[in-house]
């Protein structure tokens, strides 16, 4: 069997084109309680693009290997890792900041992070979910504790982590709303948003308010979310944010509504895996692959995910990026529903 593997290195922090090279390493052992995963696929998150621009310089040593989906299969396991044989088709969320990362042939993981795919999803699918899912999942039920009959505003619905939260809060029973450009409304409404507003072309808040408020805000998108929350909420209104804060934003009006405030960095965990595959299973979650390409087109994909090429007239695509790691198996079914 090989030793080595084929990773994609962040070299430098910068831009895209210049930042990662092809590299040969080692290939990883799994110790007590680990597996080692042969990565069919990941995806690419907005964390990627903030740590390659530097923005976690302090906790990210160069040369590094980024990123955190993973689906894929167990290659081989370590002593005491008896909840997974190889030949399991697995998918998880891995640690951020702790270790190598997956944009890598093979990755290994403590087996408490992993749980068994899905059987409806495809690896890409699988990969796009995870991030994005757990983030979703913890925000509305870990920390806003989200119940049927509420009402929720998702900032961004269009993109990752938004379009997993209007099903994840759609699943929960909840009413749906959510900011979107025009173009994107009927796809937002498709997943299950009861009304999108066009952040683009007007001041969102008075249509939420004229609704009565919201009980919950979820914030994928920053600027002054935080500060103007209090704004469309009902009493004792819940706010969660996975946005990190650049600038100081005043929530004083959060008293006036006995708001909480919740800053979510995700953490990864079996049992969040577990809840989005039953979603899946029920046929309320689907993962939304706006685009897939080849791990080798890193690069690409960063630019994608930044905005688009102007010179190909390209822009951001829906949903999530994937990255074929190993040559698929199935065809990359992630820009359809499910069945």
């Amino acid at each position: 069997m090989p030793t080595s593997m084929r990773v994609m290195e962040l070299v430098r922090f910068g831009a895209a084109e210049a930042a990662f090279a092809t590299r040969e390493l080692p290939r990883p052992t799994p110790g007590p309680g680990q597996v080692l995963v042969r990565v069919l696929a990941t995806s690419v998150n907005p964390l990627d693009l903030q740590t390659r621009r530097g923005d976690y310089r302090d906790q990210v040593a160069l040369p590094a290997v980024i990123g955190n989906d993973v689906s894929g299969v167990v290659a081989g396991t370590g002593p005491g890792a008896g909840d997974f044989q190889p030949g399991d088709e697995v998918w998880y969320l891995a640690p951020i900041f702790a270790g190598q990362g997956t944009y890598a042939e093979f990755h290994v993981v403590d087996q408490a992070l992993v749980a068994r795919k899905p059987a409806r999803l495809s690896h890409v699918e699988a990969a796009g979910l995870a991030l994005v899912g757990v983030t979703a999942w913890e925000a509305l039920v870990e920390r806003a504790g989200t119940r049927a009959g509420e009402r929720v505003l998702v900032h961004g619905g269009a993109g990752g982590v938004g379009s997993a939260a209007i099903q994840v809060a759609r699943a929960l029973g909840a009413e749906v709303v959510t900011t979107a450009r025009a173009r994107d409304h009927e796809f937002v409404t498709g997943l299950g948003a009861d009304l999108a507003i066009d952040f683009s072309a007007g001041d969102y808040v008075p249509q939420v308010r004229a609704l009565g408020g919201v009980d919950v805000v979820l914030d994928t998108v920053g600027g002054d979310t935080l500060a103007r929350s209090p704004e469309v909420l009902a009493d004792r209104g819940r706010v969660v944010s996975v946005v990190d804060i650049p600038e100081p934003q005043n929530l004083l009006a959060a008293w006036g509504v006995n708001a909480t405030y919740h800053f979510l960095f995700v953490s990864p965990g079996r049992a969040k895996l577990a809840a989005l595959g039953q979603l899946v299973d029920q046929g309320g979650l689907r993962p939304v692959i706006g685009a897939v390409l080849p791990l080798a087109d890193i690069a690409q994909a960063h630019t994608l995910l930044e905005g688009g090429s102007a010179d190909e007239g390209r822009r951001r695509p829906r949903g999530k990026i994937a990255l074929a790691v190993h040559p698929l198996d199935e065809p990359p079914v992630g820009t359809t529903p499910l069945p």
